[in-house]
């Protein structure tokens, strides 16, 4: 049945209110809870807590999350052994923070599967910025799924975000896969760690950062024929990286 119109009118339509993205804290101290869920749904966050693994594991379980902000110490299992579990099963956006402020905390964290890694104390607008930051990248992995990458025996489906070696997916973690695809959509191009870092992350990050080198090395063990003689991901001293699709001999 069509709807009347008055002369010089439309029919009203109905307009969906925006999705609000959904954010999961995990952590075990019940103010940083409190804090994190006040402030962030003042920022037009729709915000879910959880006290620990299981916890979580049972939100999970009735509601998908955008992106989780996940404690490095917690109760059982701790955010490292989250991390790996939920990395096994998904691609979600995985912020961890840790009162441990260690550069092998961080190193770790992302090694891991975090996206990105935050130490407390921390100021709510800098996780705020880091939240944003990991979503768009989330939201912007890459090309059209059509398109391929092709170097040596792999094929990089960037919109996919998959790495197969004929018939057989490459597994790798998020981060991983991020760097990867930075390099293979700048190929022959010589990157330094900043602005791979700016690339990838889009934050502000201490001069000391080497994240990125732990990351290549880890990249390399997985698509190299010889670590020590990479064909793929060549060191550029004194400059940076480049990727070369066509290996060198």
């Amino acid at each position: 049945m069509s709807v009347p119109c008055v002369a010089g009118t439309e029919p009203s339509k109905r307009v969906e209110p925006e999705r609000r993205a959904q954010i999961l804290v995990v952590d075990d101290d019940p103010d940083l809870r409190a804090l994190l869920a006040d402030y962030l749904a003042r920022q037009g966050l729709e915000v879910a807590v959880a006290e620990d693994g299981r916890a979580m594991d049972a939100w999970l379980a009735r509601t998908p999350a955008d992106l989780i902000i996940l404690d490095l110490m917690l109760p059982g299992e701790d955010g490292l052994t989250l991390t790996r579990r939920l990395r096994s099963q998904s691609d979600i956006p995985i912020i961890m923070l840790s009162a441990r402020g260690e550069a092998v905390d961080r190193i770790v964290g992302l090694e891991v599967g975090a996206d990105d890694y935050l130490s407390k104390p921390f100021d709510p607008r800098e996780l705020l910025a880091r939240i944003r930051a990991v979503m768009r990248r989330h939201s912007s992995a890459g090309p059209k799924c059509d398109e391929v990458i092709c170097f040596g025996p792999y094929r990089l489906y960037p919109g996919l975000r998959e790495l197969r070696r004929g018939d057989a997916v490459v597994a790798l973690t998020r981060s991983e896969m991020d760097l990867l695809q930075v390099l293979a959509t700048n190929a022959e191009r010589v990157l330094d760690r900043d602005l791979l870092l700016d690339l990838l992350k889009g934050y502000e990050r201490s001069p000391f950062d080497r994240s990125i080198d732990v990351q290549i090395a880890r990249l390399r063990a997985k698509i190299e024929p010889e670590i020590k003689s990479p064909r793929y991901i060549r060191t550029v001293w004194g400059r940076g990286y480049m990727f070369t699709p066509a290996g060198i001999p």
